[in-house]
């Protein structure tokens, strides 16, 4: 590939160059196959029978009328899975939720919650089907908010779902609780100049993914399946339905297709089990498309938060102490990140009190799922309202109060551990050196600013590379390209190998190919499978130096690697001519068999990140209307192996937030039935939603990684919530402290204000 030298830098000759994507020809041509796309000889199409009620006690279920339409070739309910997962070890707890969520079982849990699935000839003649399966109801009380869920005249969702975290008289649908932090916070409190309490609450989203949930399950007789479907993790799929199927793992293959977005909700299995089901009791290839009201109405929205804020903070802006409750309703299901919107709430500052307490509640609503940095944008979005309503009361400058408090290598985390090195301070400094930070505002706009925080994650993860004879290289990972991930695995290894990026192929393997990896999510590919990629590549590189010290004579501990050749490392080693990759590929059959590298970890060291966004809003006092001017995204990657791509994270981040700040959110009528279930109701951003979105990539390498990465994919969407919210509060002059800031609620706010 060419090369700009302007784009070297760091002693790197591919890593942070911007090459073309590889997967680029194949999805602008429509090659590309996605999870709706695959076909096979005899398939037969399912359609799922969904509750109408928000919960209800299932008391009956006749398909009769169903099974008798002709082209109806199997019906499923909850009776066709087996009932093991209760006693196999280690799946009594999630896996059974799981299983309650693919299929109701006693109760239909929430509006939308799959009761009965069909397998026909056609899809038309599978939605007919499940129009005509008779459910007999027991319509039980509901409750879809947080808050309500907890008081105590709630009705239980599901008796006995609370672990033993939970503090004793808590209501049962209370079922996690979460307690961190160090320090005295009273004492903290006493000692600032001004302390200020607020509460705050966010509506549940959806992460807004165009492609549907999909797949085509293909279950033999002799316990052996194929599943192809769109998912974030192949190897997670494969082990849950297993689980849920009672098969053995290994002989349930799965493949990843291309994925049309997951942004953490393609993490959990929903149709996948259902489809195999229905395979296995007509022996032929079953195929699910989720509708779009489906995925709204069925599939992992975030949770919804009811959060409150405390702190403390000198004349200075020095922060004495900071607690925050945080109150998050995931779904009729344990699961609600509250213990991550607890930890991460505080986490970019170093303070010597903190206290930060998580409550995870079920209510009627389906089961929610990851979405980008989980848990995280909602805390952000209550603290960084609050530290910016301080700045403005004491007259200080945002910025400089976060750089004052701002958490550095040594600072012991507000949930625990010490940093090492971190780029928080870079961050904040890049954001007040930037020109958006001192330009002019005009009447009627205001300015937001907001900091945010993820942990990264490691995980499971094996790689193989295999080189060909023409000395090019193939590379298998188990991880889903859900951000570029095949572009940065190639470069990568391409700077290990010395090879041209172009001549390294990356895919995807399935789980019949390679070891366990995690799911595609955490902010880990990069980081992880880039880690083992380079692991790989250097382990391929150690057998070409053996092959060359074979050949010349000497001692491989004599050979070196650069820029593709094996080289004498010096006078001493001998006086040999340097032999390129090609040379040693190209008779490796001869000089004992084909070269491959591999590596499996669970690497521990992904490194956290943080980020700084600044952000402009003009308000429209008249209609309430909000126009986002001016965005600008600073963030840590630790090292940007494709610049390009890590901007388009940063870009994706932000566009997500500002969508789910100012419009997106589930809303549900008094019967607990969800009312805005399509895109037309539900409303993301589009482009005339949005500026230009700069961004400016801070590099703190990584200590972790050999390459310095910091995963990219999540900790953007964590400071937008809050730095919008500042943006539209300081424009309109009244402090907006409710989710989506949609315009009747500015107008109510602003009324509200003028009322006093």
């Amino acid at each position: 590939m060419a090369l700009d030298n302007d784009l070297k830098k760091d002693g790197f000759t591919f890593v942070g160059t911007r090459p073309d994507r590889p997967d680029g020809l194949d999805k602008v041509t429509g090659r590309a196959k996605f999870g709706a796309d695959m076909v096979a000889p005899g398939m037969l199409h399912g359609a799922v029978l969904r509750s109408p009620h928000a919960h209800a006690r299932i008391k009956g279920i006749d398909t009769s009328k169903a099974e008798a339409l002709e082209g109806v070739k199997a019906v499923v309910t909850r009776a066709d899975f087996p009932n093991v997962v209760q006693h196999k070890p280690g799946l009594a707890g999630e896996m059974w939720n799981v299983m309650e969520n693919v299929m109701a079982g006693e109760k239909a849990l929430y509006d939308g919650h799959a009761v009965a699935a069909v397998a026909a000839t056609s899809a038309l003649i599978a939605r007919d089907a499940v129009k005509l399966i008779e459910v007999d109801y027991e319509v039980l009380p509901h409750v879809t908010d947080v808050d309500e869920a907890m008081a105590a005249d709630a009705p239980v969702i599901r008796e006995g779902s609370a672990d033993k975290s939970v503090p004793e008289g808590m209501h049962p649908n209370v079922v996690r609780y979460h307690e961190s932090g160090h320090g005295d916070v009273e004492a903290g409190f006493a000692e600032a100049d001004l302390v200020m309490e607020q509460t705050y609450k966010t509506e549940a989203t959806h992460q807004g993914y165009i492609e549907p949930h999909a797949c085509l399950g293909m279950l033999g007789s002799d316990g052996k399946g194929e599943l192809w479907c769109t998912t974030q993790g192949h190897f997670f799929f494969q082990k849950v339905c297993a689980a849920l199927l009672d098969l053995e793992a290994s002989q349930l293959r799965v493949t990843a297709s291309e994925i049309g977005g997951g942004f953490g909700g393609k993490t959990t299995v929903f149709l996948e089990p259902v489809a195999l089901a229905l395979s296995r009791k007509t022996n032929r290839p079953v195929k699910m498309v989720m509708s779009r009201s489906d995925v709204f109405r069925a599939t992992g929205p975030t949770a919804s938060a009811s959060m409150d804020v405390k702190i403390g903070m000198t004349k200075d802006g020095t922060i004495t102490a900071a607690q925050g409750i945080f109150r998050l309703q995931g779904g009729a299901f344990p699961g609600a990140p509250a213990d991550m919107s607890a930890m991460c709430a505080f986490a970019p500052y170093d303070l010597q009190n903190v206290r930060q307490v998580g409550y995870d509640v079920i209510a009627n609503r389906p089961k929610q799922a990851a979405y980008r940095a989980p848990g995280a944008p909602m805390s952000a979005f209550a603290a960084e309202s609050v530290i910016d309503e301080m700045c403005n009361k004491l007259g200080l400058d945002p910025i400089e109060v976060r750089l004052k408090n701002a958490a550095k290598e040594g600072t012991k985390a507000s949930y625990g551990p010490t940093y090492e090195a971190i780029g928080q301070v870079a961050c904040l400094e890049a954001a007040k050196a930037h020109p958006h930070y001192a330009a002019p505002l005009k009447p009627g706009q205001g300015r937001g600013v907001a900091s945010g925080f993820w942990f990264n994650h490691g995980g499971e993860t094996s790689v193989s590379l295999a080189l060909s004879e023409d000395g090019t290289a193939q590379i298998s990972v188990g991880t889903p390209d859900i951000g570029g991930s095949r572009a940065s695995m190639a470069l990568m290894a391409a700077e290990v190998l010395g090879i041209p990026y172009e001549n390294i192929r990356v895919t995807i393997a399935d789980t019949a190919t390679l070891g366990y990896n995690d799911v595609s999510h955490g902010s880990r590919v990069t980081y992880a499978s880039g880690l083992a990629t380079i692991k790989a590549a250097r382990d391929a590189v150690e057998k070409l130096k053996g092959r060359a010290a074979a050949q010349w004579g000497i001692d491989p501990e004599a050979v070196t690697w650069e820029d593709g050749f094996a080289k004498p490392s010096g006078p001493n080693a001998g006086d040999f001519e340097p032999l390129h990759i090609t040379k040693i590929t190209a008779k490796m059959g001869r000089t004992g068999g084909p070269i491959s590298g591999h590596f499996e970890a669970t690497p521990e060291g992904a490194g956290v990140s943080f980020g700084t966004h600044i952000v402009d809003a003009e308000v429209d006092p008249e209609t309430g209307k909000t126009s986002i001017i001016r965005y600008t995204v600073i963030q840590d990657a630790g090292k940007a192996i494709h610049p390009a791509y890590v901007e388009g994270q940063f870009q994706g981040g932000a566009a997500q937030g500002i969508g789910w700040a100012l419009n997106e959110e589930y809303i549900y009528g008094d019967d607990g039935r969800l009312q805005n279930s399509i895109f037309l109701d539900y409303r993301i951003p589009v482009a005339s939603d949005l500026p230009m979105i700069d961004t400016v990539i801070v590099e703190v390498p990584n200590p972790g990684h050999p390459y310095g990465v910091r995963g990219v994919g999540e900790t953007g969407i964590v400071p937008p919530l809050a730095a919008v919210a500042n943006a539209v509060s300081n424009a309109a002059g009244v402090r907006l402290k409710e989710l989506p800031m949609s315009p009747p609620k500015i107008l109510k706010a602003l009324k509200e204000q003028s009322d006093t």
